[in-house]
């Protein structure tokens, strides 16, 4: 299914994270995404002005505000940076990857 369609489902604490096999299978549904020592995934993004970074963060939290799974960002004047994982696992579980999904259907700047 595809995974901005789905709905973060959230975890309870100690909920097993996604194993390598099931990062590299939902990988090809995420491009931009980087995964960083099997812990997290992030995106980094390039646009032309500040306010044009700005509106991209603030739709991302509307998502996140709506999934009721946040995510970490970074913002300056033609870039913004998000960083998924899930706090109560310490680690990447399937919200996560459907989060990212979800913040890759607002657009993506420049890069």
């Amino acid at each position: 299914m595809d995974l901005a369609a789905q709905t973060c489902i959230p975890c309870r604490e100690g909920a097993p994270t996604l194993t390598q096999a099931e990062l590299e299978a939902l990988l090809p549904q995420l491009p931009g995404w980087t995964v960083v020592e099997q812990h997290h995934l992030q995106r980094s993004l390039r646009f032309p002005d500040f306010q044009s970074a700005l509106d991209w963060v603030m739709a991302a939290g509307a998502i996140c505000e709506a999934q009721g799974h946040h995510a970490e960002f970074m913002l300056g004047w033609g870039h913004a940076e998000a960083v998924i994982y899930t706090h109560k696992v310490d680690g990447l579980t399937q919200a996560d990857a459907v989060l990212a999904a979800k913040f890759n259907t607002i657009g993506s700047g420049a890069g």
